[in-house]
């Protein structure tokens, strides 16, 4: 099996770069920040999934790598070039698993928000168990941690998603840039 090669358009560079800017802005605007790290923002996510919605689940994978590459720069936490993967790019890249779901909005952020939250378990279980109060196991300590910041943040993308005019939004991208 082979990669479909994204044939990039400057118009669909210009809504990439926008979408990244717009997820930079939403990052800062947090919510709650946790003490051990992490946060809930204001549906951060929500333009990389809408890339993913109007381009398909290989754009929304690059803008989610991109952003992940960003966001190691502008809020690193590094303990090991692994524990990188799982915190920074392959959390993000789990955007493209919207495109599975396209027409389903609720369900495909859902499922965005499942692979993120799976990424950052493992990565709490292997890179953060030391962080772990005695006598709990690091997989519950992970699962808990993780569940207390991605599922509100999934809650606000979804709220997003119904509230927003979203199809409105998706038809406004140029169809032709994919």
């Amino acid at each position: 099996m082979y990669a479909r090669r994204i044939k990039f358009t400057t118009r669909m560079l210009v809504y990439i770069s926008l979408m990244l800017a717009l997820t930079i802005l939403l990052q800062q605007v947090r919510l709650y920040h946790f003490p051990q790290g992490g946060s809930v923002t204001l549906g951060s996510m929500l333009p990389i999934i809408l890339l993913t919605f109007r381009y398909g689940a290989p754009v929304g994978m690059f803008a989610g790598f991109v952003f992940g590459l960003i966001n190691i720069i502008l809020d690193p936490f590094i303990l090991h070039p692994i524990q990188v993967l799982f915190d920074y790019p392959l959390p993000w890249m789990a955007a493209g698993l919207a495109g599975i779901f396209k027409q389903n909005f609720i369900a495909s952020t859902i499922l965005v928000f499942a692979g993120k939250f799976i990424c950052h378990v493992i990565s709490g279980v292997v890179f953060f168990a030391s962080y772990a109060p005695e006598g709990t196991s690091p997989i519950i300590y992970s699962l808990t941690v993780n569940a207390s910041m991605i599922i509100p943040e999934c809650i606000i993308c979804c709220i997003l998603i119904k509230i927003l005019p979203t199809e409105r939004l998706l038809n406004a991208m140029d169809k032709n840039a994919r």
